[in-house]
């Protein structure tokens, strides 16, 4: 584990000390202007004096965090992705933080041990595809660790057929990727001949595996970067089933970024709720009554507590699974609004977290 800098300030040494009755005249006429407005030798002004101005605490300025400071372009940043180099994570990294060092990782825990231990100042890693549906192993990660959402990013998935050098596509009886690429390419592999299916951790890996072994009748499923790197000829391009193949990536920091209301905020919270009839209508009213638009909910089985006994008035109680709800709502905690949705919902849910309150991407994908 690499430990974050530790900052050591350095006081210059004073050559000279004022005289001991120096420093304590000084203190008490500072005590005596703190205590006494300008006025006569009693400290009377004939003016009552006036109580100190109180601000609203919500007013008060909050103290800025690491997130806050770090350039928008990403330079110096280390951004951790799941992946070997190559992988469309690698890509979607490099769109949030241009300027970004980026650092492997073998899996996803691996990406957010990298940022928890000080060894990455990011992870960037898929959250959802439009044609694949979520990536539940990050949706679980997200209760397991403590990092906050702190951005998205949605990245366009553009999938080459890649094959060693002077390997045609009338030669390959195989193609490698991950296997969301690969059912993602299903139809057009299968239009060009390929029949059989071979799935590995990721796409960026498959273009590995195949320039490391020199394969020569199998083909990987990845990106153009892929190909340069691992010196693979491009075979077909843009081979996805459906032109609209977008990825979103959560961007995931330390410590929160301060919610703002000047420009599209996104909030994505998870909360889990008692068994009983209209529990979770009640929920959502608490958004729907303040028109807070939900842009997505995600239910997944609660792992800690992954059965619930109810008692039916049956012989036998029923075991019924105990779910957590993961929503995203379009709004900014710096909104009242939505802080007060909140409040409302804390009042019945068993558990309520939020996950970071961030900027909308709003660039093309």
């Amino acid at each position: 584990m690499v430990s974050p800098p530790t900052l050591r300030l350095r006081i210059p040494a004073v050559n000279s000390r004022p005289p001991p009755h120096a420093v304590v005249m000084r203190c008490r006429r500072s005590i005596a202007a703190s205590v006494s407005p300008p006025g006569d030798a009693n400290g009377s002004t004939g003016v009552p004096a006036a109580a100190p101005a109180s601000r609203d605490p919500i007013s008060l300025p909050r103290p800025l965090t690491t997130a806050d400071l770090m350039e928008a372009s990403g330079d110096g940043l280390k951004v951790a992705y799941q992946g070997c180099p190559g992988a469309y994570s690698e890509a979607a990294a490099k769109k949030a933080y241009p300027s970004c060092q980026t650092v492997p990782c073998e899996y996803f825990e691996t990406a957010f041990q990298a940022v928890e231990n000080w060894v990455a100042d990011r992870a960037v890693l898929p959250l959802e595809n439009s044609l694949g549906g979520s990536i539940h192993r990050n949706y679980d990660l997200l209760l397991r660790h403590r990092l906050h959402i702190v951005g998205d990013v949605r990245l366009a998935v553009r999938h080459c057929l890649l094959a060693n050098r002077g390997v045609k596509i009338e030669n390959l009886r195989s193609a490698m990727s991950h296997p969301q690429a690969l059912a993602q390419c299903e139809q057009t592999l299968t239009k060009l001949g390929i029949e059989h299916r071979e799935a590995v951790d990721d796409t960026a890996g498959a273009a590995k595996l195949i320039a490391e072994h020199k394969l020569q009748d199998t083909g990987a499923v990845a990106s153009s970067l892929a190909a340069q790197l691992y010196g693979l000829d491009i075979l077909a391009e843009n081979i996805q089933d459906d032109t609209d193949n977008i990825t979103r990536f959560m961007m995931l920091a330390r410590e929160p970024i301060i919610p703002r209301t000047d420009k599209p905020f996104k909030t994505s919270i998870v909360f889990s709720l008692e068994e009983g009839p209209g529990q979770l209508f009640k929920a959502l009213a608490v958004f729907a009554l303040r028109k807070i638009n939900l842009t997505k909910m995600e239910s997944r089985p609660h792992k800690k507590k992954p059965l619930r006994l109810a008692d039916d008035n049956c012989s036998a109680p029923l075991k019924h699974f105990d779910y957590l709800f993961y929503v995203d709502l379009e709004a900014s905690m710096a909104d009242p609004n939505a802080q007060n949705a909140l409040a409302n919902l804390k009042e019945f849910a068993t558990f309520l977290r939020v996950l970071g309150s961030y900027p909308t991407d709003v660039s093309e994908a």
